[in-house]
């Protein structure tokens, strides 16, 4: 089991550890040439991390502590803006580009809470994969069976390894259509994506405005809300759990049960099974929007039209410099007129709105986070119909949430050794809260 938030900070409070001596062993996991840190890290930040760490020491010696996460390691993700140096967002198109003239939203608020930010964390360049292979930077292998060399998940790939390697108590991802959740899945971690509008993107490299939105991956749901209050401003100590029993959650009878790997398949009736006996009332729901939404972005959707706009002048500049697959899904957006995005546009406004209708009933949706578990690297690093296959095939049930601007959870439900498998619980947009609540009650369970 991973240490979670609270513990670390209990620790540091009864003096069994220090800042200092924490950090000091997250940059030795992050250095040890044995270990994963040269594929998870695209900037390492010792120095400063040392420095940020004594600080938190001396104030906590002083009877200051600034937050709950005061001295703890924590990794943000490579396309934060961090002041005095380019944000690369994985990629090396990027490098000679204007350094960053003030650090992120996100990375302030970290560092006003005390946070001691260990490094910038590898990703699918501009976060456009949930695979989470990177050619330039080398892509970190999943911890489960890494003698097989699995795929970590994407965007936050390096995020996630840096969790669970203890590089990072905890790090910041993104997550655009299951950037933080299939990362955490994948990798037997906890992770929140919050309503879009619930965390700023002030000095975040975007994918899709529209759809992008900032989340923590960690041990544990108590941990998420944590960080989520951090991020977002809002108190933590608002949000406990939720009685189980009477609770009405919904899984989608369409699209998002089909093809299960039969560990997915496994782990998610079993959870299921001690949700329902804990007192959960479990009810298929069908959602035929769902299989509405692969038409609705035939095209490419948000994504390829709102990266291409961002994108365009680069790829004139540096366009060769691009990882191919992603430059060709960004390209896409170049056949997306002002009239089609308009159209897409308003699909997405009666999509929600149908959506939300059906769902309304219900404390949360409950669905697998992925389809499968993790798959090795090496055959799809060589196969680009197999990438693309696998890749949407990853995406799927994530981006439902991301389209319906809601919000969710995604939380270990496999037995221990096994592949991980992640359970998702959803929401419509402002349900932060009340996920996070239903959350903490059905981790609390999974673990009875």
């Amino acid at each position: 089991m991973l240490p979670t938030l609270h513990q670390q900070r209990d620790a540091l409070r009864e003096k069994r550890v220090t800042s200092l001596s924490l950090t000091e062993a997250a940059l030795a996991r992050a250095q040890d040439e044995a270990g994963e840190g040269a594929r998870v890290f695209t900037r390492l930040y010792a120095a400063a991390a040392l420095a940020e760490a004594r600080a938190a020491d001396l104030l906590r010696a002083a009877g200051i502590e600034r937050s709950a996460i005061d001295g703890l390691p924590i990794s943000i993700k490579d396309l934060f803006d961090v002041r005095g140096e380019p944000t690369l967002s994985g990629s090396i198109a990027r490098r000679a580009e204007a350094p960053a003239s003030a650090d992120a939203e996100v990375v302030r608020r970290l560092r006003a809470a005390g946070a001691v930010i260990v490094g910038k964390t590898n990703m699918s360049e501009f976060a456009y994969s949930g695979l989470g292979l990177n050619p330039h930077y080398g892509t970190p292998a999943n911890p489960w069976d890494r003698a097989s060399g699995r795929i970590p998940g994407g965007s936050s790939s390096g995020a996630a390894v840096s969790v669970s390697d203890g590089m990072a108590v905890a790090a910041i991802g993104s997550d655009t259509g299951g950037s933080v959740r299939i990362p955490s899945a994948l990798c037997g971690l906890t992770g929140f994506k919050p309503s879009a509008q619930r965390v700023s993107m002030q000095g975040v490299l975007p994918l899709s405005a529209s759809l992008d939105s900032i989340g923590p991956l960690a041990a544990s749901v108590r941990c998420c809300i944590t960080l989520d209050a951090i991020l977002s401003g809002e108190p933590s100590d608002a949000v406990q759990p939720l009685p189980l029993a009477g609770l009405r959650l919904a899984v989608p009878a369409t699209v998002a049960l089909d093809d299960l790997d039969a560990e997915v398949s496994q782990a998610f009736e079993a959870a299921l099974a001690r949700l329902s006996r804990a007192g959960v009332r479990i009810e298929s729901l069908a959602i035929p929007e769902f299989a509405e939404l692969a038409d609705i972005n035939a095209q490419g959707g948000f994504t390829a039209a709102e990266a291409y706009a961002w994108h365009r002048e680069l790829l004139q500049r540096q366009g060769e410099r691009y990882d191919p697959r992603v430059r060709t899904r960004i390209l896409r957006g170049q056949a997306i007129s002002a009239a089609d995005y308009l159209d897409l546009l308003q699909r997405r406004r009666d999509w929600i709105a149908a959506v939300q209708a059906r769902i309304a009933p219900f404390d949360a949706l409950a669905m697998p986070t992925t389809a499968g578990i993790a798959p090795p690297i090496a055959p799809l690093a060589a196969d680009d119909a197999l990438f693309a296959a696998t890749n949407m095939r990853m995406l799927r049930n994530c981006t439902f949430i991301n389209f319906l601007d809601g919000c969710a959870l995604s939380l270990p439900c496999h037995a221990p050794g096994s592949a991980p498998v992640g359970l998702m619980l959803a929401g419509a947009n402002g349900s932060d809260r009340r996920m996070l609540a239903i959350g903490l009650a059905v981790e609390a369970a999974l673990a009875a």
